[in-house]
């Protein structure tokens, strides 16, 4: 059993994660961050849950680049070969759901 504050939670680098659980392959982890990440795409679906702060999910649908303002609360799901860059607006926490060892 845990619980965990995420509020409290940072990370001595951007995208520091905290491991919440790992079930049947699948990672849970919560993030904390105050930089962008890097365009990339993962070994699978990714679920991705801003707890705090705003992030500008960047991503590409056909090869168009597009984005979304994502707030407390917001849900974004990459499928597979979402390609995808997640911008902070300052200090943001982020719950991670995906494949272990995705990038």
């Amino acid at each position: 059993m845990k619980i965990i504050r995420s509020n409290e939670f940072t990370a001595p680098q951007a995208w520091g994660a905290l491991d919440i659980a790992s079930m049947n392959g699948i990672t849970t982890r919560l993030h904390w961050t105050n930089k962008p990440y890097k365009w990339h795409i993962n070994n699978g679906e990714e679920v991705f849950v801003v707890l705090n702060g705003i992030v500008a999910m960047y991503y590409k649908e056909a090869g168009i680049k597009k984005s979304v303002l994502l707030n407390p609360g917001d849900i974004f799901y990459a499928s597979v070969g979402t390609e995808h860059v997640a911008h902070p607006h300052g200090e943001a926490r982020v719950l991670v759901v995906e494949s272990a060892g995705s990038v």
